[in-house]
């Protein structure tokens, strides 16, 4: 009998197993068309730091895909879907590498590889929100913390090693001034990754209670959700986040590789340093959050995020693989707690039927907000760069005040943490 229990619990271990890998793969993916990777392609095609920024900042804009999720697949299993719609969206990401060297008018160019783009974020933001709810069905409640703390762990391990390795490919092609030669084997990596994530999601077992129910109105769930106020509190925090996170980090692509002058393995030793500091402070904040409350881990992680954007303010051609470096593994250790916190407080405000239609609501909204600053701030960029980086009066980087700006607005996210989130006890959900 207690055998028979034993086996009833552990059925969905290995699915456990393969969301980790499933996760590890994912992250290896999206640096590779993120940051210094798609600062590298769009300088190639020719596009300007600002546009770049803009596009980096699709990741945001691509939450807004993610009510879709609550249309297209509010009804019977998610597995199957998810599978397909993650396979396409990979798809298209190895495209991207193509672009550059296709024999078309650069107006042309530019559409394709902005369609594919975003092509792929919107699909990848779709199957979001049901993924997530579908693999973290699998794992404890009341050890969330510590298993998305592993998770992420491994991911960062793993994209260590990676990031190391394509750097140096990429650092080896442009050394032989064959550019093309490393858009190709990235767009090789990028296909075999994909097939390889298609193989942990076909797979990884489902909970059948997780399935959303027939009939289930999408309106009235967002209806409801709407009406919340705990869920309401934390959407306008994520909005927050996203508008001072937005601000800036969409800019530090290009100016890594542009203004700093940082090498492809420069950049795979920063992401190693990062993953390494990220890990170490992952787990004890996984653990600090299941012991206290996921909101009090966010405003310890907000504030040390307070630190890297002062830090920020001040990086130069002069100082920046001292500073930045410095600044940069800052931002591991309050990253190594931030992304946890943000599906987590969703986990412990909601109840289950709802969690995907709020990860969705949640994300769309602040998703929007964090894609509008960016363009906004995309202006500011812009004006500072053509004005010779005089801003003021003063000599300074796009970059720099794009960090002074988000240095302001953490004190804002900071206070409505304190003041609005934290002022009154939190509960967890009733079905934790």
């Amino acid at each position: 009998m207690d055998n028979s229990l034993t086996i009833k619990k552990d059925i969905y271990k290995s699915s456990r197993v393969l969301y980790m890998i499933e996760a590890a793969i994912e992250y290896f993916i999206s640096l590779m068309v993120g940051g210094e990777y798609l600062a590298l392609l769009t300088t190639e095609i020719g596009l300007s730091d600002s546009v770049t920024g803009i596009l980096t900042s699709f990741v945001s804009l691509g939450f807004t895909f993610q009510l879709l999720a609550i249309l297209f697949m509010r009804n019977g299993s998610v597995k199957r879907r998810v599978s397909i719609l993650h396979s396409v969206n990979q798809l298209l990401f190895a495209l991207l590498y193509l672009v550059p060297f296709i024999d078309i008018p650069s107006t042309v160019k530019t559409v394709i590889f902005i369609f594919l783009l975003l092509g792929g974020h919107a699909l990848n933001n779709i199957v979001y929100s049901p993924k997530i709810n579908w693999f973290m069905s699998l794992v404890d409640d009341k050890r969330r913390g510590r298993f998305t703390a592993n998770k992420e762990i491994i991911s960062l391990m793993g994209g260590m090693v990676f990031s190391f390795a394509m750097g140096s490919v990429i650092d080896y092609f442009k050394a032989q001034g064959n550019a093309t030669g490393a858009f190709i084997v990235c767009g090789i990596t990028l296909f075999a990754l994909a097939v390889l994530h298609t193989l942990t999601l076909v797979f990884s077992k489902e909970k059948p209670e997780t399935q959303n129910v027939q009939g289930v109105s999408t309106r009235k769930l967002i209806g409801e959700l709407l009406h919340e106020k705990k869920f309401l509190r934390i959407v306008v925090l994520s909005v927050l986040w996203y508008v001072t996170n937005y601000a800036t980090t969409p800019f530090y692509g290009t100016y890594k590789i542009k203004e700093l002058g940082f090498s492809m393995t420069f950049v795979a030793i920063l992401s190693a340093a990062y993953a390494v500091f990220r890990s170490l402070f992952s787990r004890p904040l996984g653990k600090f959050a299941d012991k206290y409350s996921f909101a009090k881990m966010l405003f310890l992680c907000y504030g040390i995020k307070l630190v890297a954007y002062v830090l920020n303010m001040f990086v130069v051609p002069a100082n920046g693989k001292i500073l930045f470096t410095v600044a940069y593994m800052v931002t591991a250790i309050a990253f190594a707690g931030i992304n946890s916190a943000e599906i987590n407080l969703i986990y412990e405000s909601v109840s289950q039927e709802k969690r995907v239609c709020a990860l969705a609501l949640k994300n769309t909204i602040a998703g929007l907000a964090g894609f509008g600053t960016t363009v906004l701030m995309s202006k500011l960029v812009e004006y500072i760069q053509n004005s010779g980086n005089m801003f003021l009066g003063m000599h300074v980087y796009a970059q720099q005040v794009t960090a002074t700006v988000s240095a302001i607005l953490t004190v804002v996210l900071l206070a409505y943490l304190k003041f609005v989130i934290m002022k009154k006890p939190e509960n967890r959900p009733a079905d934790a």
